[in-house]
């Protein structure tokens, strides 16, 4: 029940920033656009919330033009937003989506997968990881 509850504090306080609807005062020159709600992650698996704890990370993640972020899979749900350039995400059965600033997405969850900036600047973008305390957000992997 604790994890339920922070774990929809924090989405509705992300929402806040990107949805009309969920403004509690509008005020003169502050706009909010809905940027991302869904119930599944993009490769259409259903998100569920780690049991636990609640713990929210977030961070900057920048990579260099032409480089990779190497194999991967996350095991709590995680939420991003290019903030600058662009970035290609291949999951290990080939399927692909490419991404530019301003871009969300529900990150893939147990999904081997590489993100590769696919642009001529560095790609910049801040992801929002939702799991428990103690849990690895990010598993390196060897995938052939």
């Amino acid at each position: 029940m604790r994890l339920t509850f922070k774990v929809t504090f924090m989405l509705t306080v992300l929402l806040t920033v990107w949805s009309p609807a969920y403004c509690l005062d509008p005020a003169p020159g502050v706009r909010s656009t809905l940027g991302l709600r869904t119930d599944s992650s993009w490769d259409g698996k259903q998100i569920e919330y780690p049991k636990g704890q609640a713990e929210v990370t977030g961070m900057l993640i920048e990579v260099d033009p032409g480089q990779e972020t190497g194999w991967h899979r996350h095991s709590v749900p995680s939420f991003a937003m290019v903030i600058e350039g662009e970035l290609e995400v291949t999951l290990q059965d080939g399927r692909k989506k490419r991404l530019k600033a301003g871009d969300l997405l529900a990150e893939v969850v147990d999904v081997a997968h590489t993100g590769k900036n696919v642009g001529s600047g560095v790609v910049k973008l801040v992801v929002f990881y939702a799991g428990a305390k103690g849990m690895t957000l990010t598993e390196k992997l060897e995938v052939k």
